[in-house]
């Protein structure tokens, strides 16, 4: 029999949940959680490498593709859908696969996670090449889908990331970068979209955050690229154009409409007092990268 992974160990300290105050309910969930932070903290080095690896992939025309099953299919496939309005990059630049497809998303689909057909099928639908980053996302690392998803990227000599929670995880020996936070049993034995849940979700955030940094998404920590399609999007712009170019916000929302809600160039042709052709020109040949443009008042 195969050794029980460290994701399905028993909790000893929240033995008595079941029997506890309402209160003290809680505050074992939080005492537990209080685990997760300093556990993905330890992994720093690992996350770095691969922010650096996920950048050099975009810059390169690559993609990020997300692969898992269960609690961690679902974290992927959000990470990748809040990363365009967000940065304002196309859908195609990050996405999230996840085992049996997009009903998996709102219901257990049985088998999916030990299922090596749905990987193979996953990573062909993916259409990846030698430029994309695959990252696989698996709290015990050994469900068969995301395995097959690493085993396929390795014969294609595709750069690969896993996020598991395991350190015996057989994901650890087809990934480039094994990214592992160990963040002790659950706090209901086996429920991984607990405290490993909640370490994948850090790690992904950083990740994506990381490398659109990177690649000149955000302007010191404005969200530079963000795209307005709502009404509070828009405040967000305008008061980022307000703050960056020292304009109140009605002349900000003059500039923003005169660009079709285009941050970046906004804030260029206030800066420098010039057009709208000339700011996009100058974004062009400084890749977007709002910080390599000479501004007069720094």
């Amino acid at each position: 029999m195969e050794k029980k992974s460290i994701t399905e160990g028993l909790n000893r300290k929240t033995r008595n949940i079941d029997i506890v105050s309402t209160i003290k309910l809680v505050e074992m969930i939080n005492n537990e959680d209080k685990y997760v932070a300093k556990a993905v903290g330890k992994e720093k080095k690992k996350i770095a490498q691969a922010i650096d690896a996920i950048s050099n992939s975009f810059l390169d025309g690559g993609r990020l593709l997300y692969f898992g099953a269960g609690t961690s299919g679902r974290l992927g496939v959000l990470d990748a859908s809040e990363c365009p309005p967000t940065f304002g990059v196309d859908s195609s630049m990050v996405q999230g696969f996840i085992a049996g497809g997009d009903n998996a998303l709102r219901n257990a689909i049985e088998g999916a996670e030990d299922s090596i057909e749905l990987g193979k099928e996953d990573f062909i639908k993916s259409k990846a090449t030698s430029k994309d980053i695959i990252t696989v996302i698996s709290a015990s690392g050994n469900a068969n889908y995301i395995l097959s998803i690493l085993q396929n990227a390795q014969k294609q000599n595709i750069k690969t990331i896993a996020i598991c929670c395991n350190n015996k995880a057989k994901a650890k020996a087809y990934a480039d970068i094994f990214i592992c936070p160990i963040v002790k049993e659950e706090v209901i034995s086996g429920s991984t979209r607990m405290k490993s849940g909640t370490a994948q979700k850090m790690i992904l955030n950083m990740l994506t955050t990381g490398a659109m940094i990177k690649i000149g998404k955000t302007y010191q920590n404005y969200m530079i690229d963000v795209k307005p399609t709502n009404e509070k999007l828009k405040i967000r712009a305008i008061n980022i154009v307000s703050e960056i170019a020292s304009i109140n916000e009605k002349e900000a929302e003059e500039i923003l409409r005169q660009t079709d809600f285009n941050v970046k160039k906004a804030v260029v042709m206030k800066l420098l007092n010039t057009n709208e052709t000339t700011a996009e020109q100058l974004l062009k040949e400084n890749n977007g990268i709002l910080r390599k443009i000479k501004n007069p008042k720094t």
